[in-house]
């Protein structure tokens, strides 16, 4: 530890280090955490209708091992390694040949990514290592939501209470503002939805998006929420445009904001004070 503190860049490359190894299993919390809660959601559906309950291989983010979607090949140990093993293998199966989607490495360089800009920004910190924790979250929580369109409750709100947490013991955001823009962040969206609502009868975002950006408001405080609803606002309006003028999205199909928020959040936690400062220059305030 005492290395780590005296040399930064050791911190760093530990960091993402870690983070190509957290960036593997983000892919399979990605790809089982909905099968899980799918399961989950059925054997209630059954037990309210007091339905016998269904028989269904066991399935958790540890079992069983990893298999090849295409020829269910067990995907052996070296074949594994972050990374690496896609180069190795060319982007196929061993198996099958088939090839392996893009997505597993681009997950995990993400991963490193993330965890080495934090740790250079905060370094070996409370806050720096929860900030970590964070950014890995929103890595699983926005694949998920790009796929499935939904937020998990059991990795969104873990980091809305780390966040208080951390505030209370000494993080550089103050309890209260932590608290209030926890607060501020829900309510913030809260209003839209129901506004949007009642203007058009139609609902225009997920209860999720309101708790991820109460989970910014834990880790940023009040202060920053604007710049959080402005950034992923204009990010996901530029993207929908794009996708429709491409024919990759039709008018009125429902598009996830999650991921937006997730990374005009995580660009406010790293950047949001020098943004705001840049701004407000430039617009001489």
């Amino acid at each position: 530890m005492q290395v780590l503190l005296e040399t930064p860049a050791a911190w760093v490359a530990l960091c993402a280090v870690l983070g190509l190894l957290v960036g593997s299993f983000l892919n399979v919390v990605i790809h089982r955490l909905p099968l899980i809660m799918q399961r989950g959601w059925r054997q209630e559906c059954r037990s309210l209708l007091e339905l016998e309950a269904q028989e269904e291989a066991p399935l958790s983010l540890s079992q069983p091992r990893s298999r090849c979607p295409s020829c269910a090949r067990p995907i052996r140990w070296y074949e594994n390694i972050p990374v690496a093993s896609y180069l190795a293998l060319r982007g196929r199966c061993a198996g099958c040949g088939k090839p392996i989607s893009l997505r597993y490495p681009a997950v995990e360089i993400l991963a490193a990514l993330a965890a080495a800009l934090v740790a250079a920004a905060f370094g070996p910190t409370l806050f720096g290592v929860g900030a970590i924790v964070l950014s890995w979250a929103l890595i699983a929580a926005s694949g998920i939501d790009l796929d499935h369109q939904l937020l998990p409750d059991s990795i969104v709100l873990p980091m809305l209470w780390l966040g208080l947490v951390i505030a209370a013991l000494g993080g550089p955001v103050p309890p209260a503002d932590a608290v209030i823009g926890a607060a501020a962040g829900y309510l913030s969206l809260w209003l839209v939805y129901h506004g949007f609502r009642l203007a058009t009868g139609k609902e225009g975002m997920g209860y999720g998006d309101f708790k991820l950006m109460a989970v910014f408001g834990a880790w940023l405080g009040w202060s920053l929420l604007p710049l959080v609803i402005l950034l992923s606002s204009l990010v996901g309006a530029v993207v929908g445009i794009a996708l429709m003028a491409t024919g990759k999205l039709e008018r009125g199909k429902p598009m996830p904001f999650g991921p937006f928020i997730a990374a005009a959040g995580w660009i406010a936690l790293l950047w949001g004070e020098q943004l705001v400062a840049g701004y407000l220059q430039i617009a001489g305030l």
